[in-house]
């Protein structure tokens, strides 16, 4: 297995970093796009997840990796088990975070036919995709602005209902596919459809550090990392491992983190002044601050975790104002200072 990157090693990126946290603790915020220069750590601190988050129960031989507590949302055969009265095995695996390539076909995201046991022993079996081997992790995509449409069409469905359905060779197959979508990307290869866009929880902007010692600290661990990866990571593995059990904390409070009237009316209003469309933003905004303040042991969502996590939830929500040309982010700022004060 190779060695991936330090996630606590990434210089800087901290609105990078503090996003795939907060998608961690909560999956339910959304997902996570890095849009950015090239260079710029993006692909590193997503593979560095792989590594930082803390292992998952799964059924044992579940194709799908159900959650043995789960109910409605297992597959087929988990339920059936459980609805049999059968003992469910279970086990601990690492999080998947799985790669779509640009290229990938559509049978290799959601499946196709297993033709091996089709041509040997005649039995129409289903074998799983990319998205079966996603669910209950990440699914990762680098330069997501770049996928072809009918992909982009496909995790629309997918990641709105949370089930994969497949219909083709004589196949009728249904399965849980719950995922936390992560992309990047260089908006000057080309846009994102707004379709996808929408999807995303958290929208992080990346820039190559401006400052000298920040440029020069990012070239001395990378290039100590590639001389040395098992020293390197063993170097920071105290600091990982703080942010892993931070994750964990946050995971198992987050039910407990309340969420004021006062809170909500603070979102709506913010959203409101930003003229996003529809209720997603003020959701994507709750979700994020609750998650926030679970990583940071909080016991209820408060202004401060609403100021930190309103850009990231926000500026892709925005509608491109003809009469002001200021950044989505620069907006976003303006009325998060406007609302909350400086």
């Amino acid at each position: 297995m190779s060695v991936q990157f330090p996630f606590s090693a990434i210089v800087g990126q901290d609105e990078m970093k503090l996003a795939i946290l907060i998608a961690a603790v909560d999956p339910s915020v959304g997902g996570v796009l890095v849009f950015g220069d090239r260079g710029t750590g993006k692909s590193t601190a997503v593979r560095a997840l792989a590594a930082m988050l803390p292992k998952m129960r799964a059924v044992t031989g579940c194709r799908y990796h159900c959650d043995p507590e789960a109910g409605g949302s297992a597959c087929e055969e988990c339920r059936a088990l459980k609805l049999a009265g059968k003992p469910v095995k279970s086990h601990l695996m690492p999080v998947p975070v799985v790669d779509l390539p640009l290229g990938a076909t559509e049978d290799r995201v959601v499946g196709a036919l297993d033709l091996e046991r089709a041509l040997s022993q005649g039995v129409k079996a289903y074998e799983p995709g990319l998205l079966a081997r996603a669910n209950r992790g990440f699914l990762y995509i680098d330069e997501v602005n770049l996928l072809e449409d009918h992909l982009v069409d496909l995790l629309i469905d997918v990641a709105a209902s949370g089930e994969n359905v497949v219909e083709r060779e004589g196949l009728s197959v249904r399965h849980p596919a719950r995922f936390v979508l992560v992309g990047s990307g260089n908006p000057e290869e080309g846009e994102l459809r707004p379709q996808l866009l929408d999807r995303f929880g958290l929208s992080v902007e990346v820039k190559t550090p401006t400052d000298l010692p920040s440029r020069i600290e990012v070239v001395r661990r990378r290039d100590q990392f590639e001389r040395d990866p098992v020293g390197f990571t063993e170097k920071w593995k105290k600091e990982d491992e703080r942010v892993r059990r931070s994750i964990v904390k946050g995971k198992s409070h987050i039910a407990d983190v309340a969420v004021p009237d006062a809170a909500l009316e603070r979102a709506a209003q913010l959203c409101m002044a930003l003229g996003t469309d529809g209720l997603r933003g003020e959701l994507t905004l709750i979700r994020a601050a609750r998650s926030l303040a679970a990583l940071q042991g909080d016991a209820a969502v408060g202004d401060a975790h609403l100021k930190r996590v309103a850009p990231p939830a926000l500026r892709h929500r925005l509608r491109r104002n003809p009469l002001d040309d200021a950044g989505s982010t620069v907006r976003v700022d303006r009325a998060v200072a406007e609302l909350f004060g400086a």
